[in-house]
């Protein structure tokens, strides 16, 4: 498998030196981790002088799985709800105590437009606490958490609830334009003439439903054909897609028998059973997925359902205050939410290039380089988008050419890399992924399989996600 995933960094001016000291280590990263761990390093502390310290208490979600499953019959602020009260039950904080609640989605149930209010109404929150709704594709709730960092630090709040939900199992799906036209006319019609007249011109065609666009609007072009021309441009192959693909199953089944997989909360869903953990990770062969046939560009694309996310539904929800409030509080914090960059890419082609250009923003902005990061959580839509990514992020030759830099900034070792797994097996909840990153990263360095923990403050990590033309570099 290493040996294959050697071959993505042939064709493209990027330092060959980087194939050796990223893709040509064992997939397997616990014996370097574990021998790291009796090693302390010394690193540049996190915590800084007069400045307001933002801290995550901690971070939970309720099990990922795959829509059409188990919360099939539910609406998404049932999951967020869920997501609430698990938080609740994890840190017993007291209810009042939270001044704000923000919550990310992106395709939005028409009756709970803003669901981070119903959904703390339902989890028994006041009335009196302010609650609102964000929407950045897949960074929304990354965009929710750092409206509760902006609000913490201008000190309008001490203690913010962030998280974010997606439900795929029911998403809107609206009449035809013309019928809706038809309907608001009929709705005005006063007398039963006017009425039949209205009726009478509903046409066969009115009938066909409006499905919510796969498509970027901006593009007319979904994100898979996207990742597929980003794997030919980068020359990732097939092969190494699928490898990608399998480690990501291969890690994320040995997190979740291991037991690390701590910020998974048990949901009891009405009428079922109590969910425990997330469905979607299957570790297969090579050989089976191989046999998938493209998904998006046919017959010779490489992007396949193997190598993709699947459609996921999930929430999540992380506590965050000011570590003065969370210490006076008896709370270890686990992670500072310190330094954070957006960036907006052309949506046609660097659509899912966002990672290459926020990581070097956000590590100069904190005074950092890679060799200062314990932990890398990248947003894994797609195989080929990651493997890009890494080609990107070691080439002198973009950097220079697409950047305006002088010089790479270098990819992240695969033994630092979405060591339990990512998206491609957990699962993607569109609205609630940034949260489960952003929590795994603190999890993963508190979880002693790491130099370093969090309490001591001298752990440091980096959480990217890619978007439609936008993206999010955290640390």
């Amino acid at each position: 498998m290493t040996s294959m995933l050697t071959h993505t960094i042939r064709n493209l001016p990027a330092s060959s030196a980087w194939a050796a000291r990223v893709f040509a280590r064992s997939l397997s990263c616990s014996p370097q981790l574990q021998a790291a761990a009796v090693q302390p390093k010394s690193k540049k502390t996190l915590a800084k002088s007069g400045v307001k310290n933002i801290v995550v208490v901690e971070g939970v979600r309720i099990p990922f799985l795959q829509s059409g499953t188990s919360y099939a019959d539910l609406m998404p602020h049932d999951l967020a709800r869920a997501a609430l009260q698990g938080l609740l039950n994890r840190t017993s904080v007291p209810k009042d105590v939270v001044d704000y609640i923000v919550y990310g989605t992106v395709i939005q149930e028409v009756k709970t437009s803003n669901v981070a209010r119903e959904a703390a109404l339902g989890a028994g929150f006041s009335d009196k606490t302010p609650a609102h709704t964000v929407t950045m594709a897949c960074i929304s709730s990354n965009q929710a958490m750092t409206t509760g960092v902006g609000l913490i630090a201008a000190g309008q709040c001490d203690v913010v609830v962030a998280g974010g939900v997606e439900l795929m199992s029911d998403v809107p799906i609206r009449h035809s334009r013309k019928m809706r036209k038809t309907m608001l006319t009929l709705n005005r019609a006063k007398t039963l003439g006017q009425k039949l007249a209205v009726i009478s011109k509903i046409r066969p065609d009115y009938f066909a439903p409006e499905l919510p666009a796969v498509a970027e609007f901006s593009t007319s072009e979904t994100m898979g054909h996207s990742a597929d021309r980003l794997a030919a441009a980068f020359a990732v192959s097939r092969v190494e897609q699928d490898e990608y693909a399998l480690r990501s199953h291969t890690l994320a089944k040995k997190a979740q028998d291991g037991g690390l997989l701590l910020d998974v909360v048990p949901f009891k869903v009405p009428g079922r059973d109590t969910v425990t953990k997330d469905n979607g990770i299957r570790p297969s062969s090579m050989e089976q997925m191989g046999k998938l046939k493209p998904a998006f560009v046919k017959p010779y694309g490489t992007v396949t359902a193997a190598n993709s996310s699947f459609l996921t539904d999930g929430a999540s929800a992380m506590l965050i205050m000011s570590e003065e409030k969370a210490l006076a509080m008896g709370y270890k914090p686990k992670a500072y939410l310190r330094d954070f960059v957006y960036v907006s890419q052309d949506p046609k082609d660097q659509l899912l290039l966002g990672p290459t250009y926020a990581t070097p923003k956000v590590l100069e902005k904190a005074g950092l380089t890679m060799a200062d990061i314990d932990v890398f959580e990248f947003h894994e839509a797609f195989a080929g988008q990651i493997l890009a990514n890494l080609k990107a992020m070691d080439s002198d030759w973009f950097a220079q050419n697409y950047m305006g830099r002088k010089s790479k900034v270098g990819a992240p070792p695969l033994e630092k890399f979405n060591t339990w797994g990512g998206s491609l097996s957990l699962g993607h909840p569109f609205g609630a992924t940034g949260c489960l990153c952003r929590g795994r990263a603190g999890a993963c360095n508190a979880s002693g399989t790491l130099p370093s923990v969090m309490g001591q403050g001298t752990a440091e990590r980096v959480f990217m996600c890619p978007v439609p033309g936008n993206a999010i570099s955290m640390h």
